[in-house]
């Protein structure tokens, strides 16, 4: 029987103490707004009020006895797991943990290349071993799809001894594995198995959506609920479910990443979104595919323009497609997706989530409204008008989608001495650091791997159609490991 969705816990505590009248003698400084700014100005003092830092009777979220304990509760009630923590650092802070908690150095994890930076990131911190599987890549579209259950089954027989494994669910453009066999095979050897559902916290409240992590069987799942439900951003949730993961370890491990001041304003989002969901989100969620139904035919009859939907999933060999995800090939107009996601900010104001070399990608969450669709629609078909027929399709672009090869664990390059040359000379070098186009943040490049020739000409590509290239450098040099003064001793630490 499910729990009491109509209580807010936490929010509900907040807000009662922050117009309390309350005589504050601790922080934060602004004394719960007392002092005008242009942010109050602007939103009211109300946002202030919210911004208390665990006063008594607000609980504490490292070990919560109290509200935030009940709102956690019900937060798992609602995604169908035994527990669920509040993650105010984002899902990259909950990726971060739940490796951490998992994997320790020279332990094998099993993941797919295309993982978020924060994988790499935890994977630097816990010094585990990644056996990487190469996702499917579609070279025509210069996309990575998911982790087939055939990669996944041969990297387990090679590397019987792995002690987890990492799924996306589903990839930043709506593919997704076969997350139920992938995890059934990954428990009979005895391994954890990890979710990233960053993007996938819709598919808990809606039966036209892909299967759950949860559902699946999975151990642990990292869900962005600012992504695809309502909370603010930044706020996210851990999932856990059974009896393989050690409990207390976890909690340990979060509260190594957590902010001993964590944001109430960031965990009152979730406890609403949380209500929200559960209320309104199968109905929402619905809503807005009928929307994007009601308009799907329109889109695909604009000339150049091409809908990826679940037949391109199946197609690719994989059994399912997040419908709320709107990917849009448009190469066929001459154009490239980041020429596309330009003429669409600039003349009409619309956000789209990402470009790619050949399309764009939006969003679709249950506060999509049908304003948003229909200037989608003549946004696209003026594009059309402007250059379909005029210019050359792009589909034949030089462009080689597939990551390099490793030399050592991402730990050990991280941590091995460096120096820095021009990206012209570093082909063969090995690299001390990541490399990737934001967003989706999946880097082209982490420490450990080779750099190719394919990869500088990607790099360059990007570069050139002004992508958002995150690197410690940025500047037309590259951090590589300094392999004369690299000590033999030091290349397992």
């Amino acid at each position: 029987m499910k729990k009491d969705h109509s209580k807010t816990p936490f929010f509900t505590k907040l807000k009662a103490y922050g117009t309390s009248n309350v005589t504050p003698f601790d922080v934060p400084g602004h004394k719960l707004g007392r002092k005008e700014n242009d942010l109050t100005k602007f939103m009211g003092k109300e946002i202030y009020q919210l911004d208390a830092n665990a006063p008594r009777g607000l609980d504490t979220l490292s070990k919560p006895t109290g509200v935030i304990m009940e709102a956690q509760a019900l937060m798992a009630d609602a995604f169908d797991a035994d527990k669920a923590y509040f993650m105010i650092n984002g899902t990259s802070g909950a990726i971060l943990a739940m490796i951490m908690t998992t994997v320790k150095a020279k332990e094998k994890i099993i993941l797919p290349r295309n993982v978020h930076k924060s994988v790499i990131n935890a994977l630097i911190f816990s010094g585990a071993v990644p056996i990487f599987v190469k996702p499917d890549i579609d070279q025509n579209l210069g996309i990575a799809n998911g982790m087939s259950y055939e990669a996944f089954e041969k990297a387990l027989e090679e590397n019987p001894d792995s002690k987890a494994v990492l799924i996306i669910n589903p990839t930043y453009f709506g593919v997704t594995s076969d997350i139920k066999k992938i995890t059934e095979k990954a428990h009979e050897y005895g391994l954890v198995v990890l979710a990233d559902e960053a993007h996938g916290a819709q598919f808990y409240f809606s039966k036209e959506l892909p299967i759950s992590a949860m559902e699946a069987g999975c151990d642990l799942s990292a869900l962005s609920i600012h992504k695809t439900a309502t909370s603010l951003t930044q706020s996210s949730v851990l999932l856990l479910k059974g009896d393989r993961v050690d409990e207390n370890k976890l909690q340990s491990t979060i509260n190594m990443f957590h902010s001993t001041s964590p944001s109430g304003i960031l965990m009152a989002s979730l406890d609403v979104a949380r209500k929200q969901m559960v209320m309104e989100g199968e109905a929402g969620i619905l809503n807005a595919l009928n929307l994007k139904n009601k308009y799907l035919n329109r889109l695909k009859n604009i000339k150049g323009i091409e809908i990826l939907d679940k037949a391109y999933a199946e197609a690719r060999g994989f059994p399912d497609y997040d419908a709320t995800k709107l990917v849009i090939k448009v190469s066929q107009l001459g154009i490239t997706g980041f020429d596309c996601y330009r003429f669409l900010a600039d003349k009409y104001k619309i956000q789209l989530e990402l470009a790619e070399t050949y399309l764009v990608l939006a969003i679709i969450t249950m506060a999509t409204e049908e304003e948003d669709f229909i200037k989608l629609c003549e946004a696209l078909e003026e594009l059309s008008q402007v250059y379909y027929g005029i210019k050359e399709p792009l589909d034949k672009i030089k462009f080689n989608y597939d990551f390099p090869d490793s030399f050592c664990r991402p730990r050990v390059a991280y941590h091995a001495p460096y120096k820095i040359i021009p990206l012209a000379d570093s082909e063969n070098e090995i690299s001390a650091e990541s490399i990737m186009i934001y967003p989706p943040g999946i880097p082209m490049l982490i420490p450990g791997e080779y750099i190719t020739e394919d990869f500088l000409n990607d790099l360059a590509f990007y570069q050139e159609n002004g992508s958002v290239i995150f690197s410690e450098l940025n500047n037309g040099y590259i951090k590589v490991v300094d392999q004369e003064n690299w000590l033999w001793e030091d290349k397992d630490e």
